[in-house]
């Protein structure tokens, strides 16, 4: 790339993909074999998210010869389509008997079974890919990191906008100090979390096409009821919107300003230890389910040459929140009553710093500068981040022996996974917490270190 470009030149840049290339790493190039050879995979979780893996991958160099899902309907619904697939109800018994034909596991079930699913997969001796959020809980997230840093396999969590030009070329500005000094940092998603839901106290007759044990999995013992379906809505099986939204909304502020060195540096290099402090304001402290809204400051003291860090996350209509936003933005958030009247807005990051912004929607696949007038004649930095093939693709081809993946589990998707659960700790707790990212542990505050732990039912390990 030309150290200088026109803004046109620029921009179509940031919205569209380069043609793929690998840098040179421990893992060497993918050769010319490998990348014509086709891998066997399985797929746990074929509903839902895993119908979009059910129709991708296929066309990427790859069959599926093994098929998991806890609902037989789904399972056999998929199964139609891959006949010589093996189906299997329960990931453990799938393991045992087909890890001999796996080249990897794709895991697309509700989030309380990701960690569960994907460290067996893992000691099996299986690369693993990981829909977003890679795990429920922060203690599940430093366990995968350091299985995946001892295995040395091939992974990849779920947050697709990582592996877009759009996010490496807006990385790239941001470090460039284009923007000149950061002001503010803001994220968020309208629709926030389900508010207070009474657990259900009676029980159903678990219907026939479900294994309601293995769909359970790690999660506390209980009789079946529908209401447990709505899983979403439940902190014991999902992680709300910080793991399914800001996993890829603040994706870009985690990879630009560089807070995957607070994990990497030792605490003799940080000040103040290198602890982050988490503070929330939300609807209501609730045990079992999300709050409606929540505002979730999150900071960072300055590392090296780093300034220190705070990002603001709004989920919801959190007062206040939306008329900040819009406020630095310099319009209207079109949630579906301004601007277009098309939601256009829904979820998002901007960046503010003393010489203009960066605006970010919500998957971060496309960004813009403001005012746009100032970026007009914008020399582009060159860039320094390698552009990717697809985000599926690149753990493919670091299962043939390629590049690790933009968001493997040991280097960076478990280290953002774990920041953004600090949120979740935070919206159960009275007062800020302050968070050791070295020991895993919050430090003031003994019941919201404890909320970082995974507890398991009896049977049931990481």
């Amino acid at each position: 790339m030309k150290a200088h470009c026109t803004r046109r030149q620029f921009l179509v840049g940031a919205t569209t993909s380069a043609l793929p290339f690998f840098l040179s790493t421990r893992r060497g190039f993918v050769t010319a074999a490998a990348a014509n050879e086709e891998l066997n995979l399985a797929l746990v979780g074929v509903g839902g998210r895993g119908e979009w893996f059910v129709g991708a991958l296929p066309a990427m160099r790859t069959r599926f010869v093994a098929l998991c899902d806890t609902h037989a309907y789904r399972l056999n619904r998929a199964g139609e389509k891959f006949p010589e697939a093996k189906r299997y109800r329960d990931f453990r018994r799938m393991l045992d008997e087909s890890a001999d034909r796996l080249d990897g596991v794709v895991v697309a079930t509700p989030d309380h079974n990701h960690a569960v699913i994907s460290a067996r997969a893992l000691r099996a001796g299986k690369p693993v890919f990981c829909e977003k959020p890679l795990t429920r809980t922060i203690s599940e997230a430093r366990a995968l990191r350091e299985l995946a840093a001892s295995t040395k396999l091939a992974t990849q969590m779920g947050n697709q906008g990582t592996s877009s030009d759009a996010f490496r070329r807006s990385v790239e500005v941001i470090q460039s100090g284009a923007l000149g000094e950061i002001r503010e940092v803001l994220a968020w998603n309208e629709s926030g979390g389900g508010g207070p839901h009474p657990r259900p106290t009676t029980s159903e007759a678990v219907p026939e096409e479900l294994d309601w044990d293995v769909w359970l999995g790690p999660a506390a013992a209980r009789p079946y009821h529908r209401e447990w379906a709505t899983w979403h809505r439940w902190r014991d099986f999902a992680t709300g919107q910080l793991g399914n939204w800001a996993v890829h909304s603040t994706n870009l502020a985690f990879k630009a300003f560089r807070l995957d060195e607070f994990w990497k540096s030792t605490p003799a290099d940080l000040p103040e230890g290198g602890h982050f402090r988490v503070s929330a304001k939300m609807s209501e402290v609730l045990t079992d389910t999300l709050p409606k809204w929540e505002l979730i400051e999150f900071t960072a003291p300055r590392r090296g040459n780093q300034p220190a860090f705070t990002m603001v996350w709004c989920n919801g209509r959190a007062p206040g929140g939306r008329e900040r936003i819009e406020e630095s933005l310099g319009r209207k958030l079109d949630w579906g009553d301004a601007g277009d009247r098309k939601w256009n807005d829904y979820a998002g990051l901007l960046i503010v710093g003393a010489r203009g912004m960066l605006h970010s929607t919500g998957h971060n696949m496309t960004f813009s500068l403001l005012p746009e007038a100032d970026f007009k004649d914008l020399l582009g930095p060159p860039r320094s981040l390698p552009r990717s093939p697809g985000h599926e693709r690149e753990w493919l081809d670091a299962i043939r022996g390629g590049a690790a993946a933009c968001s493997n589990f040991a280097d960076y998707g478990s280290l953002l996974t774990e920041w953004l659960l600090l949120g979740n700790v935070a919206t159960q707790t009275e007062g800020a917490i302050e968070y050791d990212p070295h020991t895993g542990r919050v430090v003031n505050n003994e019941s919201a270190n404890r909320l970082c732990k995974a507890i398991y039912r009896e049977g049931w390990t990481l």
